[in-house]
């Protein structure tokens, strides 16, 4: 028996995600669809209506631009947890490594196996590509542990989301909530991404200036407990990851405009890490330096950094 939560704002694929859902979940549930048109509060704060409104052990929290191809899936996803209480989160797509930099749920530039796990058919609506098959499972597993899942679809224990709540106090919008989530239950539960579970999902999402800086706020948060990872990583390949990805996104914070000031915080709060030297960020802030007076060149303005999926 699985409690569905939408924040949803468009009625038309709420009804066609409902229709969906009725023809291939496959056991009892309740969808708690909350219409987020005219406040357009904060997903978290949608989310966290959801968790205190629903009357099922298990919460899904799903976008409402989503088809799931297979049937029975609802069986799928409680047995995963009634096999292991030690499951906190389920998802099908999710990252390995969660760096000290800024980002998403993987480095996109990074592709080492421990960066991403998914089963997802991906659709775009920003950009003019077909449909892939996004599928990824290096290990050949049914169930594969990560650090963090992709928010457009995944599954909790409901004691789960009440204990660790969505923060609504930092992310005021729609972005960085599913890493937030996962980074408050990883220390506690186990988090899995099962490929048994297949949907389509009709956008590739926006990774722009606002998206990324809700991911500011969130690892000024959680700086401290970052680089997390559930592959085995040498300290060299952890240090190598970090020293490119803080470059990528220092480049990138200068072309999108960013103040000295606002990149020097970042450092700052990255330095505050816990897991791991903190003179990778050292090289980072020589590296800002550098492009700040132009000791070296700076990359082409037009070179978008692929920071996250």
């Amino acid at each position: 028996m699985i409690s569905i939560v939408i924040c949803s704002v468009r009625p038309d694929d709420l009804l066609k995600v409902t229709e969906n859902i009725a023809r291939t979940i496959g056991v009892e549930h309740e969808i708690i669809a909350i219409d987020n048109r005219v406040d357009r509060r904060g997903i978290c704060e949608v989310y966290n209506e959801g968790a205190q409104r629903a009357k099922f052990d298990i919460i899904c929290f799903m976008h409402e631009d989503i088809e799931i191809k297979t049937h029975g899936w609802g069986s799928i996803a409680t047995d995963i947890f009634h096999h292991d209480q030690k499951t906190g989160i389920v998802g099908v797509a999710g990252g390995g490594y969660k760096a000290l930099a800024p980002s998403g749920w993987y480095q996109l530039e990074f592709h080492s196996e421990e960066r991403s796990y998914q089963n997802v058919l991906q659709g775009y609506k920003l950009n003019d590509k077909l449909e892939i098959h996004a599928y990824h499972n290096p290990r050949n597993e049914r169930l594969s542990k990560v650090v963090c899942v992709d928010g457009l679809w995944f599954c909790t224990r409901r004691d789960i989301a009440l204990r660790f709540p969505f923060d609504s106090g930092v992310l005021k919008g729609f972005h960085g909530y599913d890493l937030d989530f996962s980074l408050s239950v990883f220390p506690h539960f186990d988090i899995v991404v099962t490929y048994d579970i297949l949907m389509k999902h009709d956008s590739e999402g926006n990774f722009n200036k606002q998206w990324l800086d809700e991911i500011l706020k969130l690892h000024k948060k959680w700086s401290f407990a970052l680089p997390l990872t559930t592959s085995e990583m040498t300290a060299h390949d952890i240090y190598m990851t970090e020293k490119r990805s803080f470059k990528k996104l220092v480049e990138q914070m200068m072309e999108w405009e960013y103040s000295s000031w606002q990149i020097q915080k970042m450092l700052w709060y990255s330095a505050k890490t816990q897991k791991m030297p903190v003179r990778v960020v050292f090289k980072a802030f020589l590296h800002f330096l550098k492009l700040k007076f132009n000791i070296i060149p700076h990359p082409n303005a037009q070179k978008t950094l692929p920071i996250s999926a």
